[in-house]
């Protein structure tokens, strides 16, 4: 069920790491409650850091950018993974040792950054090739990333999302680029970086001692499963790219501690719940007939999820939904879950 009264989620944690793109923001526009709820963690004075797999902009850039949208932050709040993928290389070469760099000019800043030589070209004859998102990104670029990678490079993707969120949808993310080199290699990157690597929750985790992380994300196959691998709770917020179709046929490693629609369940006890819920709480009932499940009763929508997952993740398979009470049949819609 939904929290009890006064029970806040946020008061289990001295740290909340956020994501960033579907999280706080969408694009360069911040999510409606967004910059109320992190200034809110400010003012209690928790510990906020942001981790984000988008490797385009610099921590120093993210910090500005968010600092533009009335969350006052700072670079080193920001984890990226351009700059741990810059860390990584700068302890396996040489100092001076060139890089080809397929991705955004803040790839290309952090390489520089830590002493490696950005380059173009397998002609260069790079050490290594790191592979991040950048809208400019094409044939060129992955062309010569292939020629240096068959040619002894150490392949480095910063990661590997298969999607971006924006105002028309989910978007080609850098794992769709990382995969055109994949099939033109037949083989997979040396290493990705970030997330669901789980360095960058790990690195956050360190800097608060004695106090419990929790990680807020809206993607199961990066954030969720990062934070787990991670040995840290989650949250899973509907504000991006994961629904709840997806929840329900979530595998046990991308599953998350809790969910709501938005940061304010961060706060309030009634917009957040812990999954997997009893199958029978809350006003709802859930019962498997037929091959399918059935949901009856009425009450929090959120409980009604958390009473189908726990229904759905002891199935073999996701099996599916109907509704047999005219609240039930609302939940569903308002989830996408309707036939």
């Amino acid at each position: 069920m939904t929290g009890d009264a006064g029970a806040r989620l946020v008061d289990g944690y001295a740290q909340v790491v956020f994501d960033l793109d579907g999280v706080i923001y969408l694009i360069d526009r911040p999510i409606p409650g967004a910059v109320e709820a992190v200034g809110r963690l400010h003012a209690e004075g928790r510990a906020v850091a942001y981790a984000t797999n988008n490797a385009s902009r610099r921590s120093s850039e993210v910090a500005e950018l968010l600092t533009g949208m009335g969350v006052p932050a700072s670079a080193a709040e920001v984890l990226t993974s351009a700059a741990a993928a810059a860390e990584l290389l700068r302890d396996r070469l040489p100092s001076g040792a060139p890089v080809l760099v397929v991705g955004a000019e803040a790839l290309r800043a952090e390489i520089a950054a830590v002493g490696l030589v950005p380059v173009d070209r397998a002609e260069d004859s790079p050490q290594a090739v790191v592979q991040g998102y950048g809208k400019q990104v094409g044939w060129v670029e992955l062309a010569e990333a292939t020629v240096a990678i068959r040619a002894g490079a150490i392949w480095v993707a910063t990661n590997t999302d298969r999607t971006l969120p924006s105002g028309r949808g989910p978007l080609p993310g850098n794992g769709a680029l990382v995969s055109v080199v994949r099939t033109a290699l037949g083989r997979d990157p040396d290493v990705v970086v970030g997330k669901p690597e789980p360095e960058l929750f790990a690195t956050a985790a360190r800097r608060v001692e004695g106090g419990r992380t929790l990680v807020v994300g809206d993607r199961l196959d990066t954030d969720i499963e990062g934070a787990r691998r991670a040995g840290l709770e989650s949250l899973l917020v509907l504000t991006g790219v994961s629904d709840v179709a997806e929840l329900l046929a979530a595998e046990p490693a991308r599953r998350p501690t809790y969910l709501a629609r938005d940061l304010a369940g961060l706060f309030d006890p009634a917009a957040v719940v812990r999954v997997p819920g009893p199958t029978e709480a809350g006003g709802w009932t859930v019962t498997a007939r037929d091959g399918g499940l059935e949901l009856g009763g009425a009450g929090s929508p959120l409980d009604a999820v958390a009473a189908l997952c726990a229904a759905a993740w002891s199935a073999s398979t996701v099996p599916p939904v109907r509704a047999v009470s005219p609240e039930a049949a609302r939940v569903l819609a308002t989830f996408g879950l309707s036939a």
